[in-house]
């Protein structure tokens, strides 16, 4: 299983990368996201590898969380990789995880190759989902919101409303965004 590749990139259009690793090049999908943020010659990318009948594919991410939400979204029944490239391409795991939260079903809907049934199929298996991609991410605002979210939980709070208040709150560090939840949780 490859699970990352470091080395040059040898040619990249908006849905690939070729990626010279010692001398072997391999063809990578990526999203919208990633290819916006490759660096100009040397990448260090996450992938997921996918091996079928007739394929290997190796889809590759510059974030670590944007890989999670792909790895995550392609376990659902109906949704394949390339509709999983499209919701990466789309939206940014926090974009994602605040579609989630909300249960925004056109939110999901805007995204290319889904319908209705579809979008309702995502929303219901990703329920809770959204705090695990938004503690995902290593900045300290992040880490922050983690650890308010798991203060909140261990005071019996459930997640969808703990996510729901966390995400209203404007606080850097965990104090804070206990403070400003706990003040939105008395009123939900």
């Amino acid at each position: 299983m490859i699970v990352g590749l470091k080395g040059s990139i040898e040619y990249k259009e908006p849905s690939c990368v070729h990626v010279d690793v010692n001398g072997v090049i391999y063809e990578v999908f990526i999203s919208l996201h990633t290819f916006s943020a490759l660096p100009k010659s040397e990448v260090k990318l996450f992938t997921a590898h996918i091996i079928r009948e007739d394929a290997q594919l190796l889809y590759g991410f510059l974030d670590e969380s944007e890989k999670k939400l792909f790895q995550r979204l392609i376990k659902i029944s109906g949704v394949g990789p390339k509709v999983a490239m499209a919701i990466c391409s789309t939206y940014t795991p926090s974009q994602f995880a605040n579609v989630i939260n909300n249960k925004d079903i056109n939110g999901v809907k805007k995204v290319p190759g889904i319908g209705p049934k579809s979008a309702g199929r995502i929303l219901v298996e990703l329920n809770g989902f959204d705090m695990e991609l938004v503690s995902s991410s290593s900045s300290p605002h992040n880490q922050s919101f983690n650890e308010a979210a798991e203060a909140l939980e261990a005071l019996g709070f459930k997640k969808e409303k703990i996510s729901k208040a966390l995400s209203a709150c404007e606080g850097e560090d965990t104090a804070s965004l206990v403070k400003g939840a706990l003040k939105l949780l008395q009123t939900i």
